[in-house]
């Protein structure tokens, strides 16, 4: 099924259920209504934001509506921005004549030989009005360039629901249909056809008045001498659906939006179902799921049970009776590209798969003990905002790895190998590795590669330490952790340790960098001995442990570098290590917790 076939059955659903306007209507946010007497004065300019919070908030209205402006002159019916109802605008006004001339045009023509009174009303305004005129009250200074409308005096209701009104909008509606006819490739029905595709907003990061998901503005996207619409037949009727509905998927703050983007991608999903009831169920778990950071305990709870129990192989029936079997579901990620729109991804499938492949990837996550401020299941943004951007910016999320990585993420298929090489790239810039969020990254890229792959033959990574897991870059990792504890021990607070001043060049060449490590680490124990003795035994029966792990080779006991998956394994390895308390037999515990007292770096 395509994206727009998708879009227009969901608006069939929205639409029995009334939460979308009929065709031929849009909803627009409004600021002013400008009030007229019945002869067309005006008599009152009626403020509409919200008022109710810190900032003035424009209200949403359904008018008729809006034209697919580019770069003519075309005014909207019964409403439009300052520039075209009052020849009025805070800019340079280089074509603000034009546009109001176009608007009073317009509506002298539409409305000649109406006979409601709020029709005439508007008619009688527009044959009086001078753009002078907004100089004086009740106008003011802050309407300029917000969209404004029409009411009669003595009447709440606004001019373009007068039912005179309707039936207008209707007619011309009908009139613009007049165009011939095409067979649609949305619906397989014939109807008139859709010259310019709608406007789609609420886009993070594309232009504020919208932009198109389908557009044919240049020679190069165009074939067979077929100008815009004409290269993809839609008929007007299925254009305005699609746009209707994805319009309402976008909407800010909604059910069926993440968040925040991924990357540069704005993520909306929906289910198809039968009862309303049923699909916002599954919307919700999905929601919970994908864009999680749940704070409340209890529920993060609830959603780390179910997610476990669903990898373990359980039916999602059994797991949530109540989301109606075979669902489907569908996700969309949109990505700005000037004044259009790029698709980053388009999924498709029944509800369980996705189900299924978000419990796996939270499992390909699992760390014991968890990173630090974890949480039940982090929002993919979140994961890749502490592993992979820059100064921890979500502005720096690699726009294209964002993608990649989402789609792996819903999908099951493997994580892609850029993934593994940021995450990495990040700990050599200086990213804290005692976290575990690169590790938890680095383990679930290294155990799906290696789970789907038919050419490695290389074990899975354990969930927490593992003292047997005889890779070198592993053990070399506990080994850099286990100096570190001593570094620790003996000087305790330190403004560099170890790990800041050499953690990327041991992970990727052990040879020219474990020298110094150990020789620093001999000096270390020396002072622990004296003061710690305790410590000290506890550290160096686990350094005997983790060397026996190696054998010398032509080149001496370190290897000169390691491959990129080892980088990655040595980090798991130092953060198993780092995380795990060393006992003896009399119950000493020595642990970075107690050695250490630095304070990590907090939740991004």
């Amino acid at each position: 099924m395509s994206i727009l076939q998708a879009l227009d059955g969901y608006y069939h659903r929205l639409d029995q259920r009334g939460e979308v306007t009929a065709p031929g209507w849009s909803p627009e946010k409004f600021g002013w209504c400008i009030v007229l007497a019945p002869d067309g004065t005006v008599v009152d300019v009626e403020n509409l934001h919200d008022l109710s919070g810190k900032k003035p908030r424009v209200k949403l209205c359904t008018v008729p509506a809006a034209v697919k402006r580019t770069v003519g002159i075309a005014p909207n019916f019964l409403w439009d921005k300052t520039a075209y109802v009052l020849g009025r605008t805070a800019g340079s006004g280089k074509r603000t004549a034009d546009e109001h001339d176009a608007f009073r045009t317009l509506h002298l023509d539409a409305l000649e030989g109406e006979d409601d009174e709020g029709l005439v009303a508007l008619r009688a305004f527009l044959t009086n009005w001078t753009p002078e005129r907004f100089d004086q009250a009740p106008f003011m200074e802050d309407m300029l360039d917000a969209n404004v409308m029409f009411r009669l005096k003595g009447e709440r209701r606004y001019l373009h629901e007068r039912p005179a009104a309707r039936a207008l909008v209707a007619r011309r509606a009908g009139a613009a249909g007049d165009e011939g006819r095409v067979i649609c490739l949305i619906t397989g029905e014939t109807g008139p056809p859709a010259r310019l595709h709608p406007t789609i907003k609420g886009v993070e990061g594309a232009q504020s008045s919208g932009a198109a998901l389908v557009s044919f503005n240049l020679d190069a996207f165009t074939s067979l001498d077929k100008e815009q619409g004409e290269n993809a037949p839609t008929s007007q009727a299925a254009a305005f659906r699609y746009g209707a509905a994805l319009n309402h998927l976008l909407t800010r703050d909604g059910p069926n939006r993440l968040r925040r983007p991924v990357g540069d991608a704005t993520v909306i999903f929906w289910a198809d179902a039968r009862e309303a009831s049923a699909a916002k169920l599954a919307d919700s778990f999905f929601a919970k799921v994908l864009d999680a950071d749940v704070t409340d305990e209890a529920e993060a709870a609830l959603i780390s049970d179910q997610l476990k129990q669903i990898a373990k192989g359980k039916p999602l029936k059994t797991v949530r009776p109540d989301i109606a079997e075979g669902t489907r579901f569908h996700v969309l990620g949109l990505s700005p590209n000037a004044a259009r729109l790029s698709v980053r991804f388009w999924l498709s499938d029944e509800f369980e798969h996705f189900a299924n492949a978000l419990a796996q990837h939270h499992a390909d996550l699992s760390l014991e003990p968890a990173p630090l401020g974890w949480g039940a299941a982090p929002s993919v943004s979140r994961l890749l905002v502490r592993t992979t951007a820059a100064q921890g910016d979500f502005k720096n999320i690699p726009p294209l790895l964002a993608g990649e990585v989402m789609r792996a993420v819903l999908t099951g298929t493997s994580y892609p190998q850029s993934l593994l090489s940021a995450a990495i790239m990040r700990l050599r810039a200086g990213d804290s590795a005692a976290t575990g969020w690169h590790a938890a990254v680095i383990r679930a890229v290294l155990n799906r590669q290696r789970r789907h792959s038919t050419v490695l033959q290389e074990r899975e990574i354990p969930v927490g330490l593992d003292r047997q897991h005889d890779n070198t870059g592993y053990q070399l990792g506990r080994l850099f952790a286990v100096y570190e504890m001593a570094q620790r021990a003996a000087l305790g607070n330190v403004n560099a340790t170890i790990r800041d001043r050499y953690f990327g060049a041991a992970s990727a060449t052990p040879a020219g960098v474990f020298p110094l490590i150990v020789r620093g680490g001999q000096n270390h124990l020396s002072k622990v001995r004296k003061e710690k003795p305790g410590w000290a035994a506890l550290i160096e029966r686990e350094l005997e442990e983790i060397n026996s792990h190696f054998k010398p080779g032509p080149g001496g006991i370190w290897p000169r570098s390691l491959r990129l998956a080892d980088q990655g394994e040595f980090a798991i390895g130092y953060y198993h290590q780092r995380a795990t308390k060393l006992t003896n037999e009399k119950g000493d515990a020595l642990s970075a917790d107690i050695a250490d007292s630095e304070t990590e770096g907090t939740d991004a």
